[in-house]
């Protein structure tokens, strides 16, 4: 009879291990869209300065669907490919770089915090975070064109 009560024991453990997630527990399953770890995972990477999401291409069209929307804050998920799986994830991200800082170092801050949230906010882990700097953007010709619209909008107001 101990035998069986050893092997039962043994059962269990196993099925411990192979659900080691917070998602999945013995009261039911918790499953998380792709949508949900893009937005995450692009919040987060936007977090640490010096990086914009997507290349200049997406940036522009991101920038003219809020203009046209009101919506300013809808890139977030720009630049954002995920693969999702039960207890894991697996995170592509494209953004642009700011001149005049290190890459490797942004690069390596931007994986630290998308790991960082991903993993804590939604309960997956990230097995990895594959990062395209597909271009650099000069932080005073955006004060300059802040200040072109600005003056731009006191003039027709």
């Amino acid at each position: 009879m101990s035998e069986s009560k050893g092997q039962q024991n043994q059962q269990s453990q196993q099925r411990g291990q192979q659900s080691n997630s917070p998602l999945q527990s013995e009261r039911g399953g918790t499953t998380i869209q792709s949508a949900v770890v893009s937005k995450v995972s692009g919040i987060a990477a936007q977090e640490v300065d010096g990086i914009r999401m997507g290349g200049g291409g997406s940036q522009a069209a991101a920038g003219l669907i809020g203009s046209i929307t009101g919506n300013q804050g809808g890139g977030q998920t720009t630049g954002v490919t995920v693969e999702v799986g039960q207890e894991e994830a697996a995170i592509d991200l494209i953004l642009t770089a700011e001149y005049g800082k290190s890459i490797p170092q942004l690069t390596e801050a931007v994986r630290r915090n998308v790991i960082n949230r991903v993993e804590n906010l939604v309960g997956l882990k990230v097995n990895e975070v594959n990062i395209d700097v597909t271009n650099i953007f000069f932080p005073q010709n955006d004060q300059n064109q802040q200040q072109l619209e600005q003056g731009q909008q006191q003039q027709s107001g």
